[in-house]
């Protein structure tokens, strides 16, 4: 062997010594609500952090000390800043990495399949970049089969040196090995209960020494680190988290639709049924599923399932039933309207809420934004306010162009539609002020008013 040669127990050695003693340099692949929030953790540890992200605005304000996460403070970004981290639009710096994690969306396309494609550019953009001894883990909530399917292929093709991962199939040579491992994000914006490092950390590596350097990276900023044998196991585990919750919101939402019907309060019903001490877990009704995970990864698992000839009805109709929680929305507030003489054509809407859940900055998938365009279809004049979105321009499936609206004229508004809970709002003064108000959240649950609607 030439004395220029490192077999691979010495590259992984190596690369496990660096994340020991938090020499390894991190790379973050994009730097939204994911991996903004990591980069920061690795950071706070002491690692040299690199945040890489194809959106220049985002870079140029990150190294100026600015945030564009609501729930990020600029001190925050400042103190990174001040410890070493620093972001880049320039992929040439992969090859300096030690360990690149990716944080890229995957939605929904118009059909409701996979859209891979932020993988995919960003496995092609790190392949050319790539160097023996590199960690590469994914983050981004996916179906099984995607790391070894998907981004593995990608990588070992578009490097320059033909590098291979190493893999429970094959080690590879050891002088062009590096490792891959599949880690899901567990964000929970808005939850302050919880702190990140408390979240144990699921990962699974394409081979045993992938999943030792991973859960070496991972444990020096999480305190638990949960193994799993495969990155199609740590895959699957994310879907099953996010289906679980899926399936059983789309209960308690048919459980409304139900006890609307028949004149039973679903809430006070939920709240009676969680002091059951055992077998009983509550999940709350709402207008609609948001957010990155739960309306979109069901249908990720249901796509990959037509790979073995297998349908997953049951998750089909749980998508199905949440996804027309905007549609009854819509219909009630037509409903409530008439009772008051008039009809949703011409009437003055006022949405509450633009972000999928209370307290935070955050509007995909928001079902505020389909029941907006709704009473748009149905010739509402619709405004908006959300204390946390100033404007609201377009996005992958909505084009609104709205600006918010203040609430010091809620009196000139028919209709009053609550859909995002935020803590901020004095719904005392809001129902006292109101015409009418739809409230999809049970915000105002304790107030005693004739112009309320609960749908």
């Amino acid at each position: 062997m030439s004395t220029k040669e490192v077999s691979q127990p010495a590259l992984s050695d190596q690369l496990k010594t660096r994340l020991e003693n938090r020499t390894a340099k991190i790379g973050i692949m994009g730097l939204g609500y994911v991996g903004l929030p990591l980069a920061l953790l690795f950071t706070e540890e002491k690692f040299p952090v690199t945040g890489f992200d194809v959106d220049k605005k985002k870079v140029d304000t990150l190294n100026t000390g600015g945030s564009y996460i609501y729930r990020i403070p600029t001190t925050e970004i400042q103190q990174a800043r001040g410890k070493g981290f620093a972001a880049t639009a320039d992929a040439s710096k992969i090859s300096e990495m030690d360990a690149i994690i990716i944080c890229v969306p995957t939605p929904l396309n118009e059909y409701r399949e996979p859209d891979l494609t932020y993988i995919r550019d960003t496995a092609a953009m790190i392949a050319p970049n790539l160097r023996a001894g590199q960690l590469v883990v994914l983050e981004s909530t996916t179906y099984p089969g995607t790391t070894e399917e998907v981004m593995i292929p990608i990588l070992e093709k578009g490097n320059k040196f033909g590098l291979k991962a190493a893999t429970t199939h094959s080690a590879g040579i050891p002088d062009k090995t590096f490792f891959v491992a599949f880690s899901p994000e567990r964000e929970d914006p808005g939850n302050d209960t919880v702190a990140r490092c408390d979240i144990p950390k699921v990962v699974g590596g394409a081979d045993p020494v992938a999943s030792d350097l991973a859960g070496i990276m991972y444990n020096s900023i999480f305190r638990k680190i949960v193994r799993v044998s495969t990155p199609a196991a740590a895959e699957m585990t994310k879907l099953l988290e996010n289906i679980y919750r899926c399936v059983n919101i789309a209960l308690v939402n048919e459980l409304k639709l139900l006890s609307l019907r028949m004149g039973i309060n679903i809430w006070e019903v939920i709240d009676a049924a969680a002091t059951k001490p055992f077998g009983f877990h509550p999940f709350y009704p709402g207008p609609g599923l948001g957010g990155h995970c739960i309306p979109v990864d069901p249908y990720y698992l249901s796509w990959k399932a037509k790979e073995w000839d297998f349908q997953t009805r049951f998750i089909e109709l749980a998508g199905e039933v949440n996804s027309n929680m905007p549609y009854h929305v819509v219909s009630s507030i037509g409903g409530a309207l008439n009772k008051h003489k008039k009809a949703v054509n011409g009437s003055k809407v006022l949405v509450l809420g633009l972000a999928y859940k209370k307290d935070i900055d955050d509007l995909r998938e928001s079902p505020s934004l389909t029941i907006i365009e709704l009473l748009q279809r149905e010739g509402a004049q619709v405004s908006y306010n959300d204390p946390y979105f100033p404007t609201v321009g377009k996005g992958r499936k909505y084009d609104l162009q709205m600006t918010c609206t203040p609430l010091d004229n809620i009196k000139e508004f028919d209709c009053v539609v609550i859909v995002t809970n935020h803590s901020d709002y004095d719904y005392q003064k809001i129902v006292k002020e109101s015409q009418l108000v739809v409230d999809t959240r049970n915000a105002t649950g304790n107030i005693k008013s004739d112009k309320i609607v609960h749908c």
